[in-house]
Order: structure tokens, then sequence, then C-alpha cells
């Protein structure tokens, strides 16, 4: 009778956690409008059902997808069609961008795309040793080795003479870097913060939500930014280190005027929401249009502080409008059903489709994720090459008319759940020096081969897409 009693009283109140759960998910999705992935919204689903009083506590912490605050700043239909002047494809996609609420089309100068980690490491140098007044640092982690400790040096040195300097690192990573001395770097006058730490954010919710943009900003008008962490392996390796490894080889790249200041603006934004500082002097700068003749280029931001999930959204309109070619570089490739078939479509329409991918990444459940898409896309006419090193960069090219280069990888946590910053080429000759830099990586690397898979294969990799997308 007892037992029979306990048992009850166990069921009576597991139901009750799991409408409260449920309840909780349905009323906050609704609430916030959140959009989910379909396996995460079936993992809550059944996790609250099954075991509600784990789930309900993860969901509080990890939930959220989107935080934006302002939902009214969706633009105007006027707005809108004000930049949808012709039907060129540069026009097409600044007018999808433009209705998802993106800053317009800005111009730019003196390019530089980093052919290595030793060019990119000595523009860092240039870009931070040249500010005179502000000096503003993004990343998702600092390395506590021979490049983290050179770029703290010369934070300290320019917060020393007089440079107001900042410092934003994900709450996750900097964890994930080392732990550098962030201590040290205040003291001498660096401002730092965390972006939603994990374990002191005010933010309920959030913790799920990483900030993945690099950017380093000198004075508001020059930018360095791409896919480089500031730690060794990204640029040059460390010597100190007793395992050798060879560096990554990745994409980074910088330029001037208003596209630049546009990025400050963005940096400020990123900058409050972390800090939960007063909002004030956050107003967007001046856009100064793109001189005649001349294509510009554009900012996008994409991430929780979004309505839409405007990278993702980007590029399956790209795939469907691409005339001749789709180049890519990814160091991760688990794309979700809808972005996979507009990539096999576009090669099965006879589209230049060619995807190039580390053989080996630093994730190996990214690698276990994969086979699935990799055969998709070799089954549908695309090519996919494999580096026998790891390449970290991040880069799309369409035709002649668009080069998209900077932080978000090719699978779903990156273009559902980071904070992520791209950037958007229209000028024909430089979309061309970006697809040059990404076929001189091509060099060396073997084609992809698929091999059907044994059914044990299929549904063990199913799972791991399931937990990559969750993880």
């Amino acid at each position: 009778m007892i037992q029979e009693l306990l048992t009850r009283s166990w069921a009576t109140w597991h139901s009750l956690f799991a409408i409260l759960g449920l309840a909780t998910y349905v009323i906050a999705s609704h609430a916030r409008r959140q959009r989910r992935h379909p396996s995460a919204a079936i993992a809550w689903v059944v996790s609250l059902t099954l075991v509600p009083y784990l789930a309900l506590p993860l969901y509080l912490l990890l939930g959220n997808r989107k935080v934006v605050r302002d939902q009214s700043a969706r633009p105007t239909l006027a707005s809108v069609h004000a930049v949808h002047p012709s039907n060129a494809p540069a026009a097409r996609f600044q007018h999808l961008a433009a209705a998802m609420g993106l800053p317009p089309a800005s111009s730019y100068q003196q390019l530089a795309i980093h052919k290595d980690g030793l060019d990119a490491l000595q523009a860092l140098r240039t870009v931070m040793l040249g500010a005179t007044r502000t000096l503003d640092l993004s990343t998702f982690l600092l390395g506590r080795d021979v490049l983290g400790d050179e770029v703290s040096q010369i934070l300290m040195r320019r917060a020393q003479e007089g440079v107001r300097v900042r410092l934003l690192i994900d709450g996750i990573g900097v964890y994930l870097g080392g732990r550098p001395h962030l201590k040290r770097l205040s003291a001498a006058g660096v401002q730092v913060a965390l972006f939603v730490s994990p374990l002191r954010s005010p933010l309920p919710g959030r913790t799920n939500l990483r900030n993945h943009r690099k950017m380093v900003i000198a004075d508001g008008e020059r930018i360095w930014l791409g896919g480089r962490n500031m730690a060794a392996e990204y640029f040059t390796g460390d010597p100190a280190l007793k395992s050798k490894k060879t560096p990554w080889i990745d994409l980074t790249f910088d330029f001037s005027g208003a596209l630049a200041r546009q990025a400050q603006h963005r940096f400020n934004q990123d900058w409050i929401f972390a800090t939960q500082a007063p909002e004030s002097d956050v107003s967007p700068p001046e856009v100064q249009a793109p001189a005649s003749g001349t294509a510009g280029g554009q900012l996008i931001a994409s991430g929780p502080d979004q309505v839409d999930d405007t990278v993702y959204s980007l590029l399956i309109s790209s795939c469907f409008t691409a005339r001749t070619r789709i180049l890519a570089v990814t160091p991760y490739f688990v794309p979700d059903a809808t972005l996979l078939m507009a990539l096999t479509l576009a090669a099965r329409r006879g589209i230049e489709v060619d995807l190039v991918l580390p053989h080996r990444s630093n994730h190996r459940l990214a690698d276990m994720a994969r086979p699935a898409a990799l055969r998709d896309m070799s089954g549908a006419g695309a090519r996919v090459w494999l580096l026998p090193g790891m390449i970290h960069a991040k880069a799309i090219i369409v035709d002649d008319h668009l080069a998209l280069a900077g932080s978000a990888n090719l699978d779903e946590r990156s273009l559902f759940l980071n904070y992520e910053l791209m950037v958007a080429f229209f000028e024909p000759h430089d979309v061309q020096r970006f697809a040059q830099w990404i076929a001189q990586q091509r060099e060396g690397a073997r084609l992809y081969r698929g091999r059907p898979p044994g059914v044990l294969r299929e549904f063990s990799e199913g799972l791991v897409r399931w937990l990559a997308f969750q993880l």
C-alpha cells in the first residue's frame, strides 16, 4: 500500500512538473516569437516530458534563441523599396538585407586580404598601434600564449598612452583560451567586459548564445576582422609549446571608411549589451553611399540580436539566384535541410559548386556529423575538397557579384545560435580577390568521394547531427 501511494505521488509530481515545463516552453516561445530548429524543438519537448525536473532548469538557463530588444526596428516597406533600384544581383541581395533591418551598403577603402598568418599579424599590429583616440577589440577567446601575450601588451601600452581601450571577450571563450590575465589588463587601464558570463550574468536564458564576432577597430575608422581569434594557432603558432603544431589556415582582412564606422556602431551595441551600461551615444553613423560606379560593401550581423536569421536567409537566397558558381570555405559543414537543399539544387541545375573543408577539423563532433551532407553534395554534382591541414576560414563567393567573409561557419550553431559578423563585398575586383584566396588554399586538396553508408552508420550519423546542434 505504501509503495503504491509513493508511486502514485511520484507520478503526480512528475506530471505536474511536465505540464509546468511544457507550459513554460509554449508560453515563452510564443511571447518571444522563438522560431526553433526542428531538432531543438523536439529535444526540448521530449526532455520536458520525460525529465522535466532536469530539463526545465536547463531550458530557463539555455532556452532562449533570440534576445532582440526592439522588434519595432524592422524597416518600413517604403525604406525597403528605396534600396531596390534595379534587378541586378547585388541590388537583390541588398533589398533582402534591408527587409531584415540590416544597415545599407556603404563605402570602404584600402581593402587588404591577409595572405597568411604572418601577414594577418602584421596588419593587426598596424591597426592596434595606429589608434590615436580609441581602440576596440572583440574576440571569442584570448589565448594565454605568445600571441595572446603580445596582444595584451599592446592593449596595455595603448591604454597607458591615453588611448581609450575596450576588450570584449565571450564569457565561455575566455575559459577556452586558457584564462588570460584580465585583472592585469584592467589594472593597466584597459576596459574589459565578458559577453554573457555563464557564472555571473544577469541575463537569464542566454548562456547558450555565444559571441563569435571578431573585430579590432582603431578610431572608428579602420577595422581588422574575419575568422581569427587572438590565439597563436590562428596566426603563426607558438614556438614555446613543446608540441610544434602547424598553424591553422584562416582568413582575415582590414579596410577603412564608412563601412568601418558602421562596424564601430555594432561594437558599441555589443558592449552596451554585455556591460548593461546606459544606452548613450549609440546612434548609427551616417551612411556614406558608395561612389558612383563602385559597388561598396555591407555589414551583415547575425545572431540572437537580429529578428531574422540574416546570414542563413541571405545564403539560401543567394544559392537560388546564383548563375555560374558558388565557392565556399568553412571549417565545419553541418547545414540544415533547407540550406543543403539550396546548395544541391544549385549544383543540379548546372552551377559550379565547390566546397573547401579540412579533412579533419579541431571539432570531432562536427566531423562526425557532416558525412551525410557531403554525400548529398557529391551526389548532386558539387565538388567537395578536403585539405590535409586545419582551415578555419569562412567565406562564400557567388558568381562575380558577391563575396561574404567573416566569422560565420556553415553549421547550425553558427547560423542559428551564435552572434556572428560577416561583410558582403559587391565590387567585382574584390570578389575575385577573395575567390583567388580560396583557390590558392584549395591547392593540394583531394576531391571527396562519397560511399553509401550502412544502416548502423547512417543511424549514428543522424544521432550525432542532432547532438551537434544542441552543443
